[in-house]
């Protein structure tokens, strides 16, 4: 198991996807153009982009594909970031915020083009992703959002309360919106299929060969694993949530908070008709959202944020079976099978960061939970940029790590926030039953 992994030897992805590919194990000194740490979405999507492009890559797992979170994800496909477009230009100024906005928002387009093009078998599913307004107040803040990517071209619609329990057969929310870009995959299945596509195209990967040290030799990068090493002129740290203290400023810049899901037992032809009958993705606006779809099995996903430390985990199904239950009391006596869960990383501004470490040392993180279409984009634009592109020209901000100050004391922040919007979300949902 992933360290960090909650459960992962329960995970519904682990049980449907079928049978997982092998890759060896390094060990031999090699050389290659692009040396890239990390088999998940973004190291996966820059080695499939450059080997479309005729660059060879190596790309070094510490465990399986699979282990992190990329394979342990909730598997919706969401375009753009936490932040609404105007906010994004509001904070990157009109020019340089319309082309981030416009970089995130592809990152759907491109994960289907991807499955499409590459004929990647992983349930993928474009009907839509729901956001669902838990309060009358929350409701303004999504038809905002939607007309905001509406007047930028999205196929978005604004959704009454009756609308929603439509689209959900659920009666708790007050309205909503439906990102009609959006949709679903089997998260692990799309990344076996991202690996397949790059080891045809010509890329190397090597599982169980974690990087031990990284160091400089002139021009080149030298990346040493147990049994062997690779050497190349860039290097492209893939780890996110996972890196560890391989690159430390990079570690720093970010904070871990713990996600937890569970599925039920398949459900029954009759509960099918009424829950989630166009199988859309949803998530909520608590202020720890909860996120919840229909897997291709008929099994109810639901996830929400986890507990810090060594939490039980009969607590954390049982806070998840409550959520379940105030979403779809029709399913209360619906048995959970499947439970797992991992960290996520979280940076200060819900933003994802593309970094230039050093020189020749790229990498990208912090997608703040929306890592299927983020991490997919992310890994196409450090392909560019390995290449040869100029980075002003990728449609993202590049810049400097960061490190967060007091960063040792980032994960009891982080618990106390979470904590707090417990306690919120329980107020607001005392407050609802009372009325």
């Amino acid at each position: 198991m992933h360290r960090g992994a909650v459960n992962a030897n329960r995970c519904l992805w682990s049980a449907t996807a079928g049978e997982p590919l092998i890759f060896p194990r390094l060990a031999a000194d090699v050389r290659t153009q692009v040396a890239i740490i990390g088999a998940g979405y973004t190291g996966l999507s820059t080695a499939l982009h450059l080997a479309k492009s005729g660059i060879s890559a190596v790309v070094l797992e510490a465990l399986h594909i699979g282990a992190g979170g990329s394979g342990l994800n909730g598997g919706q496909v969401i375009p753009g970031v936490k932040h609404d477009p105007d906010r994004v230009e509001t904070m990157f100024g009109a020019a340089a915020g319309a082309k981030l906005v416009a970089t995130v928002a592809a990152g759907a387009d491109l994960v289907f083009d991807l499955i499409n093009e590459h004929g990647i078998q992983c349930d993928a599913m474009r009907t839509g992703w729901l956001q669902l307004a838990n309060t009358e107040e929350a409701t303004h803040t999504t038809s905002q959002r939607a007309q905001q990517w509406k007047k930028r071209g999205a196929r978005v619609e604004i959704l009454t309360r009756d609308r929603v329990a439509q689209l959900t057969g659920s009666e708790c929310y007050r309205g909503g919106w439906i990102d009609y870009r959006g949709g679903t995959v089997q998260p692990l299945s799309y990344l076996r299929g991202l690996a397949e596509a790059a080891r045809r195209l010509g890329s190397s990967l090597f599982e169980h060969s974690a990087a031990r040290r990284l160091h400089r030799s002139g021009e080149d990068w030298r990346v040493e694993t147990a049994q062997g090493s690779v050497t190349s002129r860039q290097l492209i740290l893939a780890t996110d949530a996972f890196s560890g203290s391989l690159v430390p400023a990079v570690r720093r810049s970010m904070v871990l908070v713990p996600s937890f899901q569970v599925a039920t037992a398949p459900l029954s032809p009759d509960l099918l008709q009424s829950i989630l009958p166009q199988r859309q993705s949803a998530s909520d606006t608590k202020q720890l959202l909860r996120y919840f779809r229909l897997d291709s099995t008929g099994r109810l996903l639901l996830g929400t944020r986890g507990l810090f430390g060594e939490a039980p985990v009969d607590v954390q199904v049982r806070d998840h079976r409550r959520a379940v239950a105030e979403i779809y009391p029709q399913l209360r006596a619906i048995p959970f099978e499947y439970h797992w869960g991992g960290p996520v990383s979280v940076t200060s501004d819900s933003l994802p960061r593309l970094h230039e470490v050093e020189p020749g040392l790229l990498t990208a993180f912090g997608y703040n939970g929306r890592g299927v279409a983020m991490a997919t984009v992310m890994g196409r634009l450090l392909a560019q940029w390995a290449a040869g592109d100029d980075p002003s020209n990728l449609g993202f901000p590049v810049t400097q790590p960061r490190p967060l100050p007091l960063h040792a004391f980032s994960q009891i922040g982080a618990r106390i926030a979470v904590q707090y919007f417990r306690a919120k979300d329980g107020i607001a949902r005392w407050r609802s039953r009372s009325a």
